[in-house]
């Protein structure tokens, strides 16, 4: 009994809180405050358009290759033989109608990819940094092909970003709490929320 907690303490720590997420507006104010003058600095705020425009978990994001990606139809295929998703779940993700300004970031990037750096379909969409020898010296060279091994790096991307546009650390799960009450408002219907739910992964 006496390493037992008493009544009222396990009802505080049960009891279930809202998680801190960002609006809508906040996201896009730390979004145009994001540096873009770099290809690092581009890749960055790719990752931040590509979350707005997904909702997708950070694991699943760090390990995307480019041939899950679709522009054509404006969508990713979340393929879980290659891409981290949980419970091993494969579904396919449509880019949400969000603020244009993320859909462009993010297609301005992979096209750059593509065409600037001959990435193909099996290389990451949001790739790490190359280390190599430049004067007698480690520096970055440029981007390696393949994806991150953990979400450390895109937790770290995305915080930075808020915390440099003022605002507070808000990790990249955060964002599927906002999105999931922005599509509160924005689909209506309940047939048009289900099948928003469905497209950032849920049951």
């Amino acid at each position: 009994e006496y390493f037992n907690l008493n009544a009222k303490d396990a009802r505080v720590a049960h009891a279930e809180r809202e998680i801190p997420y960002p609006t809508m507006e906040q996201c896009r104010h730390a979004f145009v405050q994001m540096p873009s003058a770099t290809p690092l600095e581009r890749r960055n705020k790719a990752l931040f358009a590509f979350l707005m425009l997904t909702g997708a978990r950070d694991g699943a994001v760090a390990s995307l290759r480019l041939k899950h990606i679709d522009l054509s139809e404006a969508c990713v295929y979340q393929d879980a033989r290659d891409v981290k998703t949980k419970f091993a779940k494969t579904f396919t993700t449509w880019f949400l109608p969000v603020d244009p300004i993320y859909k462009s970031a993010f297609v301005d990037w992979v096209t750059y990819l593509r065409q600037d750096l001959l990435f193909g379909n099996e290389d990451a969409v949001f790739p790490k940094q190359q280390m190599g020898v430049v004067n007698g010296a480690f520096a970055v060279t440029g981007f390696a092909r393949e994806p991150y091994a953990t979400a450390g790096a895109i937790l770290a991307t995305i915080k930075t970003a808020f915390v440099a546009a003022g605002l507070p650390a808000f990790g990249p799960h955060s964002f599927r709490k906002t999105l999931v009450k922005w599509g509160d408002r924005h689909f209506t219907s309940r047939e048009a929320f289900k099948a928003f739910s469905q497209n950032i992964g849920h049951d």
